[in-house]
């Protein structure tokens, strides 16, 4: 990364919305540093509270007996709103006139919303005061991720898009770990949600504040019609069919990851019985073991995965090598629901999850319908993973509770994630 690059962060832009071209200049190390800082930001809300925060409190809430059942409720009605809040703040920030650019007001604004909501989600004691709060966080959340990831086409060329993309999935992944441990080492209790809020905001300022993006004068913004403002959410497959691949592959590979990860800390505490085996521990503890085995492993194979491709341009077959290999450890952990196992699966599940961090985001760049709508596009790409979210515990929660426990959530799930494998085999434009 051509440090002599960093200046441009700041530059100040004009597009006009319809007529952008792709970028031609590579970014420089101060804009991938910050845009990063964000991400992880973004990325410590949504796990630390789906990871650890969200399942305590619903448990102290609902029972142990009703535990399964009321978190399968409040996160699929929370992806709910995800899937519909991502695509229109997208939408919303491709028409965003004014000097401030199309980007960066969503993404504050988002910040603001989405920690508010976690300091009211912390005050909640009836599963649906917990619904409602984890929605509004969802709204302001995704509005914050609408913002951030269109950044990438806006700014970044096809041909750095892999190396970029490497680094830019990276805190999806070391936010896990550095939220479960602060909420389960530094804070405990709802704390948690308090800490979240000062991160989530705290960490996307630098990038408002120094960086600057597309300007669309407000007499450039085409003309407003409710009508065609939702219509243009309808993307055909039939006339953008690797748009159309594309969407399938994020959606399979994002549920099967959704539904091995939702249940993971009742797995580690109720088939392991992680407590029992190290008596004086907790099952978070053992969460924070194998997400930690887990994040080094994706950060590795996800910066070299985005170097890969980029050198070699193929990026289809390496999304397809990540879903196969995150296929074993999920039939691992349905055979053999030990401790020992979940170590080795927790390594080889982040060397498929790295690959397929880096390479299938650049991917979905080459395959959006048009440059003036790009968050727009990546918005619509956006419901794939929130609607996997949505889905997750829709299918997870019975198979747990009633059709055949955590052997049958595992093995759905490599099934699921190995379907994605196939589906992006079909993506014609891309190598």
């Amino acid at each position: 990364m051509a440090s002599a690059a960093a200046p441009r962060a700041g530059r100040e832009e004009s597009a006009v919305a319809g007529e952008q071209a792709e970028p031609r200049e590579r970014v420089g190390t101060l804009w991938i540093t910050l845009i990063a800082l964000a991400n992880l930001g973004l990325f410590m809300a949504y796990f630390g509270v789906l990871g650890v925060l969200l399942p305590n409190q619903v448990q102290a809430v609902a029972g142990q007996a009703h535990k399964v059942i009321a978190f399968g409720l409040v996160t699929g009605v929370g992806a709910v709103f995800a899937v519909i809040a991502n695509p229109v703040a997208g939408a919303l920030s491709d028409r965003t006139t004014g000097r401030f650019g199309r980007r960066r007001p969503w993404i504050l604004g988002g910040a603001l919303v989405g920690a508010g909501a976690l300091l009211l989600l912390a005050a909640q004691d009836s599963i649906p005061g917990i619904a409602v709060a984890w929605c509004v966080a969802q709204v302001g959340l995704n509005a914050m991720q609408a913002g951030i990831v269109a950044g990438v086409p806006d700014r970044v060329p096809v041909a750095q898009r892999g190396v970029v993309s490497g680094w830019f999935g990276v805190p999806q992944v070391l936010g896990v770990v550095i939220a479960v441990a602060l909420v389960s080492k530094v804070v405990t209790g709802n704390a948690g949600y308090v800490l979240l809020a000062a991160t989530t905001v705290g960490l996307a300022l630098p990038f408002v504040l120094v960086t600057r993006d597309a300007v669309v004068p407000r007499a450039q913004r085409p003309a407003f019609a409710l009508r065609a403002f939702f219509r243009a959410f309808w993307l055909s497959p039939s006339r953008y069919p690797d748009f159309g691949w594309a969407w399938l592959t994020r959606f399979l590979i994002v549920l099967g990851n959704s539904m091995a990860v939702l249940y993971l800390l009742y797995f580690l505490r109720d088939k392991v019985r992680y407590g029992r085996l190290f008596p004086g521990q907790q099952a978070e503890d053992g969460l924070v073991i194998l997400l930690l085995i887990y994040t080094v492993v994706v950060v590795i194979t996800a910066v070299l995965g985005g170097i890969a491709s980029d050198r070699t341009g193929r990026r289809r077959w390496l999304v397809a090598l990540a879903g196969v290999v995150m296929a074993i450890p999920a039939v691992m952990l349905a055979c053999w629901p030990i401790w020992p196992v979940a170590v080795a699966s927790a390594a080889i599940l982040g060397a498929g999850f790295g690959i397929y961090l880096s390479v299938d985001q650049a991917l979905v760049t080459q395959v959006l319908p048009s440059a003036a709508g790009r968050a727009k596009d990546l918005g619509v790409i956006s419901v794939a993973s929130s609607g996997a979210q949505a889905l997750a515990p829709a299918l997870a929660a019975p198979l747990v509770a009633h059709l055949g426990g955590y052997r049958a959530l595992y093995f759905c799930v490599a099934t699921i994630v190995i379907l994605g494998s196939v589906t992006v085999l079909r993506v014609r434009s891309v190598p």
